[in-house]
């Protein structure tokens, strides 16, 4: 199993930017793909990017041109990189990996979440 640690989050004001990120304990260079979720108080958790192993990048639309998803397979860390951030951004966000345990087997590993909270 893969533990995943996430860093980053706290309270900005919004326009603003946070930097999140997401440290796997192992090495990330084969996994299938890594991304991050989130989920607000009262509804469901929801995709908001997510990065293959030959770094293809899908954004949900509400943060497309906001928020930017980055891997560095030599540290085992995921990046999202969130700019202009709004009020409805607040949530708390997950760090998702997908890899392969054997050959037919995808296995998926979550993160503890850290809190995002864009408030003046």
């Amino acid at each position: 199993q893969v533990q995943l640690v996430e860093s980053g989050g706290g309270l900005v004001q919004p326009g603003g930017s946070l930097r999140l990120s997401c440290t796997a304990s192992k090495s990330i260079f084969s996994f299938y793909n890594m991304g991050w979720y989130r989920q607000a108080p009262g509804k469901q958790r929801e995709l908001v990017a997510s990065i293959t192993s030959g770094t293809s990048t899908n954004y949900a639309d509400s943060v497309k041109g906001r928020f930017l998803i980055s891997r560095d397979n030599a540290k085992n860390m995921v990046y999202l990189q969130m700019s202009r951030l709004r009020p409805e951004d607040t949530a708390v966000y997950y760090c998702n990996a997908n890899y392969w345990e054997g050959p037919t087997t995808l296995a998926t590993s979550w993160g503890q979440g850290t809190q995002v909270t864009v408030s003046s």
